[in-house]
């Protein structure tokens, strides 16, 4: 049988930072999970040199569905003492990028496929392996259409993300959005008959901070997150070509994480009117582009599903955390979800030697088998 640390120690080889193709390793799994008699569906993206996987074992019906993205975020900038793409083992500790974000659930997701080839399922187990999660859930957008005709709807899903295998609930949407600010080139001499459009772009970045204090203070609440509020954040503001140049164009990248008591669309509607009155306080011209988006999580602690997994991991704990996750996808297609997984995503994932506990490992392989034992 072959074991999760076998298989983590595979998948650490790969290395599929999402700026790059993840086609080695998804054929490597492809393999895997066809010669163990799983119905295989490759979803390839429409875009780019990548693709990702539905699979499904055990007769016809719901099941539950396991789900795991193949992509990682840069070393690079990073001060790693150990090559990142080679499993290190160490004690208990088991180094390398993506062993807690979230390799090391894909791993006790592969080591259960295994398992499940060697039994009779009453239900079948059901897999979903995605890419260019962590540039915004973007793989799972492109492939959500195809899960219902490759390998039909399960009652239940689990996204394995870190949580420290713990039940997390819910987790905020979140939007990217890209604001580009239109002025007039023109010698810095002349500077006050130009628009500059790093003004526009200083008047953008000060309305989005007022729109983050209002949230703060007078919008939605969730007590179950360590920011209880929707939040608004400019990550980046770009524009210019040189001193002595009137800038024409500038650029605001920043993005909101909202609240399930707070709409979106009700959010992006209050960032264009502030746009337009910016433009238009300057007889000038905001466009707005969204970057990428993804929906938030929010499944009542006393469902179905979360009752099954506390059961499953042995917890009667329940969270939400504050990283972004997949999903909500699944939610948005009437699959009762929530997020379990090995790893404490705040003190070891994204960072340098970034790690897995192999007791998480572990924890994640015993709750994984209860499942099987549930199918079965």
């Amino acid at each position: 049988m072959t074991t999760s640390l076998e298989i983590l120690d595979t998948l650490i080889g790969f290395d599929t930072v999402s700026a790059r193709s993840n086609l080695p390793l998804i054929a490597y799994v492809e393999d895997f999970l066809k010669s163990r008699g799983f119905a295989v569906t490759r979803v390839p993206d429409p875009v780019e040199d990548k693709a990702g996987l539905f699979a499904s074992i055990g007769p016809t019906g719901a099941g539950v569905l396991l789900s795991a993205h193949t992509d990682v975020v840069p070393v690079e900038g990073q001060n790693w003492t150990r090559d990142p793409f080679r499993l290190t083992v160490e004690g208990d500790r088991l180094y390398g990028r993506g062993t807690t974000d979230m390799k090391g659930f894909l791993a006790t997701m592969l080591a259960c496929a295994d398992k499940a080839s060697k039994r009779t399922l009453r239900e079948p187990l059901k897999l979903a392996i995605s890419y260019d999660e962590e540039i915004g859930c973007v793989g799972i957008g492109r492939m959500i259409d195809a899960l219902q005709p490759a390998i039909g709807l399960p009652r239940a899903c689990i996204v394995g993300e870190p949580t420290s295998m713990q039940v997390a609930v819910g987790h905020k949407g979140k939007s990217a959005i890209r604001a580009i600010c239109h002025g007039e080139a023109g010698h810095s001499a002349l500077a006050p008959r130009f628009t500059n459009a790093l003004h526009l772009a200083a008047d953008m970045v000060a309305g989005l901070r007022s729109m983050q204090d209002d949230l703060a203070k007078h919008g939605a609440r969730d007590g179950g997150y360590a920011i209880p509020y929707s939040t608004v954040h400019v990550g980046k503001m770009s524009g210019g070509t040189a001193l002595n140049i009137v800038p024409d164009r500038a650029e605001v990248l920043f993005e909101f994480r909202h609240l399930a008591a707070d709409a979106p669309d009700a959010l992006m509607a209050r960032i264009q009117t502030l746009a337009d009155d910016i433009a238009t306080t300057h007889g000038a011209a905001i466009t707005l582009e969204q970057v990428t988006t993804y929906p938030g999580l929010d499944t009542p602690p006393d469902t179905d599903v979360t009752r099954l997994v506390q059961r499953l991991a042995r917890t009667q704990t329940l969270t939400k955390v504050a990283f972004g996750t997949e999903a909500g996808f699944f939610d948005a297609l009437g699959i009762p979800t929530v997020v379990c997984g090995p790893g404490d995503m705040e003190a070891q994932g994204h960072k340098p030697d970034e790690y897995l506990l192999r007791s998480q490992l572990d924890a994640c392989d015993v709750m994984l088998d209860s499942l099987l034992d549930t199918l079965g």
